[in-house]
Order: C-alpha cells, then structure tokens, then sequence
C-alpha cells in the first residue's frame, strides 16, 4: 500500500485552491470592523517595534513575534480554520479603515487578532490573560 506525503506548502496551495473553488461565484462579507477593547487598549500604549527596537538596542528590524504571527496563519490556513484569501482580505479590509494609523507590522497583527476573535478562533479574556502571563515573565527578571 502506497502513502502519500504532503508539505505544508502544498497543503496551504490545496486549502487556498479550494478557497478560491468554493468562493468562485460567492461575494465575500465585510469583517465586523467593530472595535475589541482589548485591542483598543494596545492601540492606545502606541508601542510600535520600530521605536521598541531602538529603546532596547535591537538592530534586527522585524519583531520576534513576526515568525510566530506567520506559523500561525500557516496553521489556521492548513487546518481550514481561516482560509488564506479570507483572512488576507479581511487584513485588508482592517488596515484600510481600523487599523490605518497602526505601521506595519503591527497593522498586520491587530487586523489578524482582531479577526481570529470575531470569528470566534480565540477568547479576548484569554488572549488578556495570555499576554499579561508573557508581560510577567519579560519583567520578573
């Protein structure tokens, strides 16, 4: 019996061809581009990388969270959670109107934030929750 061995790669190109089969004749809806508290509260601390990067002596100009951003929409997109072309119109859509004062790639991490709680992906509590355990554990040394 022959097995069959697919790549990420080729299952993300699967799960977006099958995007763009089911959405063929379908009209795409507007994210809810209501504001999140929790996100309205980072918006307001206003701390980008660039100026980050710059406080802590940091020449590396992405953010150590980009990598992590990536896998996780690799993820969403491969366990058919967020298609691709769903998730990137609905980033677009955000930045455009939202998150249009935010540089990239904060911008790109908000509009994905913003989108994996509407929809139901993560808990706002949660993801608080979460970020203040991470805060902890940078500060505690």
């Amino acid at each position: 019996m022959a097995t069959t061995t697919t790549t990420v790669t080729e299952e993300r190109a699967m799960a977006d061809t099958n995007a763009k089969n089911a959405g063929a004749g379908a009209s795409r809806q507007a994210p809810d581009a209501s504001p999140i508290t929790l996100l309205e509260k980072i918006r307001s601390r206003g701390r980008a990388w660039e100026d980050l990067a710059v406080q802590y002596g940091v020449t590396n100009p992405d953010p150590p969270w980009k990598v992590s951003m990536f896998s996780t929409c690799e993820a969403l997109a491969v366990h058919d959670c967020l298609e691709t072309l769903d998730r990137r119109a609905s980033e677009d859509d955000l930045s455009e109107t939202l998150y249009r004062d935010i540089p990239q790639p904060e911008r790109q991490l908000m509009a994905l934030a913003h989108t994996m709680i509407r929809r139901g992906l993560v808990d706002e509590e949660e993801l608080e929750r979460r970020m203040r355990q991470v805060h902890e554990r940078l500060t505690s040394a």
